[in-house]
């Protein structure tokens, strides 16, 4: 950018050159002709001015020209970093915060303590991502600019590093059409991703709780899919023989079976919302489950994740 603001100044001097004279403004507000040296100093000065005080002028969509961004940062996420997952390629769910900057593919690949992510786009709008806001961008060297690369389907995809998961990060977006910066969040979905891609998982079990046998209450919750999906909490828990089993009732009739590992497990209910009897593997973790819907034109898998909070347990009465 800085040998197109060079060329201007140049451009701006040659004019003034083969014109052969500009014009001042005196005390009077008259004016009178200038040298050819004179107008091109002028002219350079005032070029060299504007690029030094409005670098980012018109560069840079304002709020007025963006749609209005959604907040995709969770006040129960924490952010998850490389070494908290083994090497590994897995797909990988990622929440934008303009519907106008559309991911419908990513590939996560974690290796040697470092994440990068290959997004492919559901358009071809942009020419360059940079990590971080759009007014970085500007002051930034091309060279830190993230080109597309069209993949055998002539999408757009852009391979990005990836700072932690369950993370807000800052993405801005140069757009072919506007040429200019729009700012987005990005957030990749630790929850989107299978069990076997954590080194430890941490979870509170039966036996560290100490329950004993019988019926109790428990606080639940969902995450995963489009987020428009809940299920009803407390939820209704029962222990027996160690092991914890409970009552899933979604916010949906349309779910015809649930996955839990390879165990499946179908609807106790034929009305009302769509209810199911699973085992909790535990508490205070992000417990991996599958469940299909029947809502749209064919059946279709959802990966989802349940987490029982241990401290609001309490006997049912």
């Amino acid at each position: 950018m800085k040998k197109l603001q060079k060329m201007t100044v140049a451009a701006v001097s040659a004019a003034m050159l083969m014109t052969g004279f500009s014009f001042g403004v005196q005390a009077s507000g008259e004016t009178e002709p200038l040298t050819e040296e004179a107008a091109v100093q002028e002219q350079a000065s005032e070029a060299e001015a504007e690029q030094e005080t409005g670098t980012t002028e018109g560069k840079v969509a304002s709020a007025d020209e963006m749609v209005t961004p959604e907040d995709v940062v969770e006040d129960w996420m924490v952010p998850i970093q490389a070494d908290a997952l083994n090497d590994g390629v897995y797909e990988v769910e990622v929440a934008s915060s303009s519907s106008m900057f559309k991911i419908v593919e990513c590939e996560l690949t974690v290796k040697d303590g470092s994440m990068s992510a290959v997004m492919t786009m559901g358009g071809t709008g942009y020419l360059y991502l940079f990590m971080g806001t759009g007014e970085e961008a500007v002051a930034a060297s091309e060279d830190e600019y993230i080109p597309f690369v069209e993949n055998e389907e002539g999408q757009h995809t852009y391979e990005i590093p990836v700072e932690a998961l369950d993370s807000g990060i800052a993405c801005a977006a140069f757009s072919k059409k506007k040429e200019q910066w729009y700012d987005r969040t990005l957030v990749f979905l630790s929850s989107s991703l299978p069990e076997t891609a954590f080194k430890e998982i941490a979870m509170t079990t039966v036996e560290d709780l100490a329950l004993a046998d019988g019926s109790y209450l428990v606080d639940v919750t969902l995450e995963g899919g489009s987020g428009k999906t809940t299920v009803e909490s407390p939820a209704q828990l029962t222990v027996e023989d160690g092991k914890a089993t409970a009552e899933i009732i979604f916010s949906s009739p349309y779910y015809d079976y649930v996955l839990v590992g390879e165990e499946k497990f179908e609807p106790v209910n034929t009305e009302g919302d769509s209810t199911f009897l699973i085992p909790v593997t535990g508490f205070d973790y992000q417990m991996a489950i599958t469940a299909d819907t029947i809502a749209m034109s064919t059946p279709h898998e959802i990966d989802y994740h349940l987490c029982f909070d241990s401290a609001s347990i309490t006997e049912k009465e």
